[in-house]
């Protein structure tokens, strides 16, 4: 099992960002659905209550994985050709921006606004006497927003991994799992 990734697969690095973002992505918007769906009970006020902490891992490690992606471009498994490989490009680029912008935006505005500021318990700033507007004003545009797009774009990413895998079994999914598989013919 190699760290880096390779034309065939990708490496251990590449795989524990993936797979650790999409739990802590699922956790985020699960706890907003279910919120929109059952209110705020105690339930979802702890819920909620880790959804800036979580989210401000999930930036971390957001940073991390599209640099170690950038230092990885030249090893990782191709898209593929033509259309279909230009799609796939450009929708994991989407997924790249989208999942930097959303948590960005939050964490400007949670630095930007009155309330105190901590992570997962840790105090990085005593309440503010009034929030500054140019930190909270894009995420309270956009964050709502931008998150539900990016789950949209998580859904497609995702039903095209179960496309490849289920249908096309071209040994697309088995690449991020870590195994190599060879193309149904």
């Amino acid at each position: 099992m190699t760290a880096t990734d390779t034309p065939l697969r990708y490496g251990f690095v590449s795989r524990v960002l993936h797979w650790s973002i999409a739990a802590l992505l699922a956790w985020q918007f699960g706890g907003m659905a279910l919120k929109e769906i059952v209110g705020r009970t105690p339930l979802m006020g702890f819920w909620v209550g880790s959804h800036s902490s979580v989210g401000t891992l999930l930036l971390a490690l957001i940073a991390i994985r599209a640099i170690w992606a950038l230092t990885q471009m030249r090893h990782r498994p191709p898209h593929g050709p033509g259309l279909l490989g230009r799609l796939a490009n450009l929708g994991h680029v989407a997924l790249y921006v989208l999942m930097l912008t959303v948590p960005s935006l939050a964490f400007l505005r949670m630095l930007g606004g009155e309330r105190p500021v901590a992570v997962f318990g840790v105090t990085l700033r005593g309440p503010r006497a009034e929030a500054v507007e140019w930190m909270t004003a894009p995420a309270n545009l956009l964050h709502g927003t931008l998150a539900w797009t990016l789950l949209a774009l998580i859904a497609g990413h995702v039903s095209m991994a179960l496309l490849h895998g289920l249908w096309w079994r071209d040994g697309t999914l088995a690449r991020m799992a870590g195994r190599v598989s060879a193309p149904r013919s």
